[in-house]
């Protein structure tokens, strides 16, 4: 379905993405386009265009892996969703360092990154660039286009459909961005075509955006167990409204734990479960070995037909290296960058060689402490990630390139997990439930109930502990640390503030800039504090 969308994208780069430009990283059009009433000719086209809005989150391009980009201005592995959201999410932590001297990489990890950081601006174009799309895909599904079409029956019912998922992927977007830059540039579909400068919208305002947008589609989407795999349904649509809710305090000053709750309930409620074993969750079956029962949303990849430098592409090749071997995680080379610090190796009781089957860590060669961020031996390399299926064999692509893992942007266990959290926070729920459930992440991470916690052991701290545990590498670190309220100013681990054993930094790197090079164009945005 990707391979067919390049004809029906040529239409609309042009008109649908000049309201957020910059001076170093454009957004150019491809030429020869078609017209719409062309493109919408038969009703593959909606789902093909739809194709394409998931796509963004896993693809750099039109082509794959590399040739013709969504992008320009960084190079197209490093431009890729998945690929800058992680590097925001986890080298901004304690959770990963990247040996790579690639521009301002770096400085993620120490966080002194500046408005003019390549890789946060082009975060922020990403973001811009995929809303842009679900806006065009918006302006082209209304009821009275459809009608002038001709489009009745069972194909308009798919086609408002799809209309759902596409205001719950932008939500996801404006939610990515709320959370990373608190007050971007905003546009929608009842937005002019053409280049203007868009307004600034105020956290508290996209806030109030993105939880009306979830409510309104809460029951158009697809209800759980209905909708593809790899598709939006009502319990990914919960899931980020309590994700939203959970960090509102955050974004907004007022803190909403009970509504928090109230969407973690309606997910546990549902037919998800745990999988048996955790390792499953991230290997190149786990869209069908078990972990499908407990993944909620992911980011797809296929390694012949989602072919990119970016994604889990770099989060396998990148965390291979020394001595360990690519061929036990079915890839064809380690590109010899990721590691993880101390802080997280020592999250577990007896650290690498923990009782905790989470603690995927390979040590041989490996020091714990870093000494040197560009060397790949100082620091622990994290296993967690592997293009390996249940049984060891490789995934599909006979290169070892590009890998079948899926990212699980949403699972139950972080369900589990804010439930827990909420209910300390006063938003409702009961401590035994929180407890059971914490205890349920335990039983399979040990094997048994030996490790399990009683109610009394339940705290915050405990919280964020676990939420390494089960979560790391899995692109939350960054903003559980700020909800917590340790992440600039507060928490220190090591290469933090670019000293080996870390320092505290200002508080107001808890948003990231918006890059310099959108404020030179947009006279309507304001920088934020600190910047």
């Amino acid at each position: 379905m990707f391979k067919t969308f390049k004809s029906i994208l040529l239409v609309f780069l042009g008109v649908a993405l000049f309201w957020s430009c910059e001076s170093e990283l454009e957004l150019l059009p491809e030429d020869n386009r078609s017209t719409a009433e062309a493109t919408f000719d038969s009703p593959e086209a909606y789902k093909q265009f739809l194709a394409k809005l998931y796509a963004g989150l896993s693809v750099s391009g039109q082509q794959g892996p590399a040739g013709d980009a969504d992008l320009q201005g960084l190079d197209e592995g490093f431009s890729q969703y998945l690929r800058l959201y992680w590097m925001m999410q986890e080298l901004t932590t304690e959770m990963a360092v990247i040996g790579w001297n690639d521009g301002t990489i770096k400085d993620l990890h120490a966080q002194n990154w500046t408005s003019g950081n390549e890789f946060i601006r082009t975060m922020y174009s990403r973001l811009m660039y995929q809303v842009a799309l679900n806006n065009e895909f918006l302006r082209q599904t209304t009821p009275d286009l459809l009608d002038s079409r001709g489009v009745e029956g069972a194909e308009r019912e798919s086609i408002l459909g799809y209309r759902a998922e596409a205001r719950f992927l932008r939500a996801l977007h404006y939610y990515h961005a709320l959370d990373l830059f608190g007050n971007p540039p905003f546009v929608t579909e009842e937005d002019p075509i053409g280049a203007f400068l868009p307004e600034q919208i105020q956290s508290q305002e996209l806030f109030d955006y993105i939880a009306s947008e979830l409510e309104a589609i809460e029951n158009d989407i697809s209800p759980v167990g209905s909708a593809e795999y790899g598709r939006a349904n009502q319990a990914a649509v919960w899931m980020l409204q309590a994700k939203l809710y959970l960090n509102a305090e955050v974004y907004t000053g007022s803190p909403q734990y009970d509504k928090a709750m109230e969407y973690t309930q309606k997910v546990i409620n549902t037919n998800y479960d745990l999988v048996d074993d955790y390792q499953k969750l991230f290997l190149a079956d786990n869209d069908k070995n078990g972990a499908q029962q407990e993944i909620i949303f992911p980011i797809t990849f296929d390694g012949n037909n989602t072919q990119s430098y970016g994604g889990m592409a770099f989060i396998i090749h990148a965390a291979v290296g020394g001595d360990m071997d690519p061929a036990d995680f079915g890839v064809s080379s380690g590109w010899a960058g990721l590691r993880t610090t101390s802080a997280l190796v020592e999250q577990f009781p007896g650290e690498a060689e923990s009782d905790d089957n989470r603690a995927l860590f390979f040590t041989e060669g490996q020091t714990k402490e870093i000494n040197d961020i560009s060397s790949f031996t100082d620091g622990y390399a994290v296993t967690k990630f592997k293009n390996v299926d249940v049984d060891g064999n490789p995934g599909k692509d006979s290169t070892g390139e590009f890998p079948d893992t899926d990212f699980p942007m949403f699972r139950l266990a972080d369900a589990y997990l804010m439930y827990a959290e909420a209910h300390l926070q006063g938003g409702g729920g009961s401590l035994s439930e929180a407890t059971n459930l914490i205890n349920d992440l335990r039983e399979r991470a040990y094997g048994d109930p030996s490790r399990n916690i009683s109610e009394s052991d339940l705290s915050l701290n405990f919280i964020l502990d676990e939420r390494a545990r089960e979560l790391y590498w899995e692109g939350h670190r960054r903003t559980d640390r700020i909800r917590f309220g340790v992440f600039s100013d507060r928490g220190v681990w090591p290469w933090k503030g670019n000293v080996p054993q870390g320092t505290t930094t200002g508080a107001h790197r808890d948003l990231m800039p918006i890059p310099a090079s959108d404020l030179g164009v947009n006279t309507n945005l304001t920088q934020n504090p600190g910047y």
